[in-house]
């Protein structure tokens, strides 16, 4: 397949647990310049875009020589604010949402998500999955459950631990990474389909997709990139980085 390839970096100044955490600075660098840095550093993107709504990232952005876009306040979710931005550039192809507070992702598994993406002719969407290892993260609603067909493509996505185990005992069970690969018109198409009841219920937009019949094909990666959602989180981040 040709076409160009962005990776667009949805980053929110406001967040209920942790507001402006874009802008936390760790070791004199904010965190999302960690995550842009690790964007660019993707084998298989042309481009990488940071879509913003405040000034204060945008100005961020430009310190450290990031191409940055503002974007509306009003929208809901990271998909419509990169949604935004592929509206406005015609010659992208293909749209990698790399979440801005996930700054332990690797580029190696941002290309898995675009080969994933681009290697399945029948895929809408891709995204990474990893095998969940303890007994908390399976039961911790925070972690997110994928089960995946024998072809690869993701069935279903839940808060909760996912299978059931009846017959068989040490199953591997599947964490999803919260990063996707769109093909345009999957991404047009997914954002301007209403909200689906199994997406409320479950508060996880990827359901839309798969309500909807669209595909979504997975790629199984060993990374485990923990997102930054609380203060905790970012002392996690730094003991890592200090390590």
């Amino acid at each position: 397949m040709s076409g160009k390839i962005a990776i667009i970096i949805p980053a929110r100044y406001g967040s209920t647990r942790l507001p402006a955490k874009a802008l936390i600075e760790v070791e004199g660098k904010p965190i999302i310049q960690y995550v842009w840095e690790k964007a660019k550093a993707s084998k298989l993107a042309n481009e990488v875009i940071i879509a913003t709504d405040h000034e204060a990232i945008l100005e961020a952005c430009g310190k450290f020589g990031a191409n940055a876009m503002m974007t509306s306040v009003e929208h809901k979710c990271g998909s419509d604010r990169i949604a935004e931005v592929a509206q406005k550039r015609p010659d992208i192809e293909y749209i990698i949402n790399v979440q801005g507070d996930e700054p332990l992702i690797t580029p190696e598994s941002i290309d898995s998500c675009i080969s994933a993406l681009l290697t399945n002719e029948d895929a809408d969407v891709s995204t990474l999955i990893r095998v969940i290892e303890s007994e908390d993260e399976l039961n911790n609603p925070n972690v997110v459950k994928c089960v995946k067909n024998l072809a690869g493509y993701a069935m279903y996505f839940s808060r909760s631990k996912i299978p059931y185990e009846r017959n068989i005992e040490n199953h591997e069970f599947y964490g999803h990474m919260g990063i996707y690969g769109y093909k345009r018109d999957a991404l047009f198409k997914m954002t301007s389909l209403p909200q689906t009841s199994l997406e409320k219920t479950e508060s996880l937009e990827q359901l839309r997709v798969l309500d909807n019949g669209m595909k979504i094909i997975t790629a199984v990666v060993k990374d485990n990139a923990v997102g930054i959602d609380t203060a905790e989180d970012v002392e996690r981040f730094k003991s890592k980085l200090l390590a």
